[in-house]
């Protein structure tokens, strides 16, 4: 038997296999034309206010959220989410997002399958101005959320709750953002299964 052929036959398929599971925790590539669709905008014209917010997919492959903050009519947030997805993950897992922004500090959303309204899991996603940025954010980290207030007693949100993500701009800073997101994947937490 040539043991070249058998070492060589064995890398590819433990190769293929990293590739699969790679690729299962991909939620959303922007540069995978079919991640575009089922996206919509929410802004706070719903209750009354001026911001204008937009999305699109860039030729670059990248979701551009961007648009202009505005508390005017006491308004002030702006928002995209995506349609609904299956995400398989652990409670001890979390989201990786690649992000481009300008220096704000964006909410990551979850949204539970729930008809509560404005009610959806929060947490912070910072970015650096002009930089492309790596933020790990822990399921665990997400907190409960209505009409922007934290709901207290709300609950831990499990895995299989959770039907749609979105990204919002609501830090009372009026004027322009521009926030770019490559790709977001769920991945498990820094050190667990490392044992």
């Amino acid at each position: 038997m040539n043991v070249t052929f058998v070492y060589t036959t064995l890398l590819a398929l433990c190769l293929s296999q990293v590739t699969v599971s790679i690729e299962k925790n991909v939620l959303f590539d922007f540069g995978d034309k079919r991640n575009s669709s089922g996206w919509s905008v929410v802004n706070d014209g719903v209750m009354g206010g001026r911001s204008v917010g937009k999305a699109r997919v860039t030729d670059d492959g990248v979701m551009n959220f961007f648009g202009t903050l505005s508390l005017d009519n006491n308004g002030g947030f702006s928002s995209i989410r995506s349609g609904p997805i299956d995400v398989q993950m652990a409670i001890e897992d979390g989201f990786r997002v690649r992000l481009k922004g300008d220096g704000r500090t964006y909410i990551f959303n979850l949204y539970p399958k729930t008809r509560r309204m404005a009610f959806s899991y929060r947490a912070a996603l910072p970015s650096v101005a002009g930089q492309w940025t790596e933020v790990f954010v822990p399921l665990k980290s997400f907190v409960p959320t209505s009409f922007g207030r934290r709901v207290q007693g709300g609950g831990v949100l499990t895995p299989d709750q959770i039907s749609r993500i979105g990204f919002m701009l609501s830090d009372k800073k009026p004027g322009a953002f521009n926030l770019e997101i490559e790709w977001v994947k769920v991945e498990e937490a820094p050190g667990v299964g490392s044992q």
